[in-house]
């Protein structure tokens, strides 16, 4: 095991699929010569050349229909969006097209693009570059949705979404770009479709994605030493498909839910979880099932008050001692 930061998991991923499979490229704003907005793509464009690693223009409809284009040829893109707060303008392309060509197709056309980049807030970049999209694009048969909470995620699921013959939509976190995990020397593959126990517990399930995995961490750890509460922290890894079995095995243990997710309360992840433990594991539940989103505005552009719209420590604490 090797300890290497979040980037640079992905990088490799990239790096590994480029060389593995010809048919792979990068395309992208600024991911060539400047090394991507956040340097995933560092060096990339040094080892491969222009032919494999290409900057495109500051148009997300443009470059996200010339990759699903070129993956309706046999070719795999891994498409960056600086923010996916800007997919928004290829919505046409990433919902009408993506999502549809191969089940309008008979099977005869596929899509095996990526789309991949921050979704998150936190970064003080206010309400136009902080969405969480991940409901949205989870919402549309046809796609496939992750997000990946620690470097050893982050690579392994990756390599899975290029090798995918469906469109993948990866969200990532800017805050946890520089963030070190250990990751094996070793090629590994995570599978789409597999939630992960990164802690295991008996009294309550702290559910969640992304960058809210760490929070339920550190909150887990609290709770354990301050209140005597044994937390299991489920990583869903992947938003669709949904590892429906792991967060009904654990709920079923532990008779009690948090869910935890940086989206908007109304329509989000944490909704249609809320929905699936209700339907599947009413019976085993002693408690209600309680949430913890980002607070129901546009993001805050102020930082302090920014942190305390996104879920926090104290919030999932408070919400545990509420049901424990």
């Amino acid at each position: 095991m090797r300890l290497i930061e979040y980037r640079d998991a992905i990088n490799e991923a990239l790096a590994e699929e480029i060389e593995r499979d010809e048919n792979v490229f990068l395309l992208g704003e600024e991911v060539a010569q400047y090394n991507g907005a956040y340097k995933v793509t560092r060096g990339l464009w040094d080892r491969y050349g222009d032919k494999r690693v290409i900057d495109a223009p500051i148009s997300e409809a443009g470059f996200i229909g010339m990759g699903i284009g070129a993956s309706m040829l046999g070719l795999r893109p891994v498409m960056e969006l600086m923010f996916w707060s800007f997919a928004y303008v290829a919505f046409d392309q990433m919902i009408n097209n993506a999502a549809c060509v191969r089940y309008m197709s008979g099977g005869l056309i596929h899509c095996p693009i990526v789309v991949r980049g921050p979704a998150n807030g936190g970064t003080s970049v206010g309400a136009t570059h902080s969405h969480t999209p991940e409901n949205f694009v989870a919402n549309v048969p046809g796609l496939k949705v992750v997000s990946p909470a620690t470097a050893y995620d982050a690579k392994g699921l990756m390599k899975s979404a290029i090798r995918d013959n469906d469109p993948v939509y990866v969200m990532e976190n800017t805050l946890l770009y520089g963030e070190k995990g250990e990751v094996p020397e070793e090629e590994y593959l995570v599978p789409i479709g597999s939630a992960d126990i990164k802690r295991e517990g008996s009294d309550i399930s702290l559910i969640a994605h992304g960058r809210c995995v760490i929070t339920c961490l550190k909150a887990a750890e609290i709770l354990a030493s301050e209140h005597g509460i044994n937390a299991e922290v489920v990583d869903l890894r992947s938003i669709r498909p949904l590892d429906e079995e792991t967060i009904l095995s654990s709920v079923k243990k532990t008779n009690r839910a948090v869910l935890v997710d940086e989206n908007k309360p109304f329509c989000g992840v944490s909704a249609q979880i809320c929905t699936l433990i209700q339907e599947q594991a009413f019976d085993y539940l002693d408690a209600p099932i309680l949430r913890v989103n980002t607070i129901d505005a546009p993001a805050i552009y102020s930082p302090p008050m920014e942190i305390e719209q996104l879920p926090t420590v104290k919030r999932i604490i408070e919400k545990v001692l509420a049901i424990a």
